[in-house]
């Protein structure tokens, strides 16, 4: 029965933080733009910018079976 005089005010204190943080969150516009991001996903851009289209430039070299397979069989 005395762990409810603790776990009552636990329980509060962190009821309140919990909706401190909420009220925060919207107040600071953490939900304006939800769409934004799930959309800026599919935007296909023309050319990359920076070092991307360098690497984009760059075909990687292929290793060959044996390089592979020595590579592969070193890892335990």
């Amino acid at each position: 029965m005395t762990a409810l005089l603790y776990l009552v005010p636990a329980a509060l204190s962190l009821g309140l933080l919990g909706l401190g943080a909420f009220l925060w969150a919207l107040k600071s516009g953490q939900f304006e733009d939800l769409d934004g991001a799930a959309e800026r996903i599919l935007i296909d851009e023309d050319e990359p910018q920076g070092a991307a289209a360098d690497q984009a430039k760059v075909r990687p070299t292929r290793k060959s079976a044996s390089a592979r397979r020595s590579s592969s069989s070193t890892v335990l």
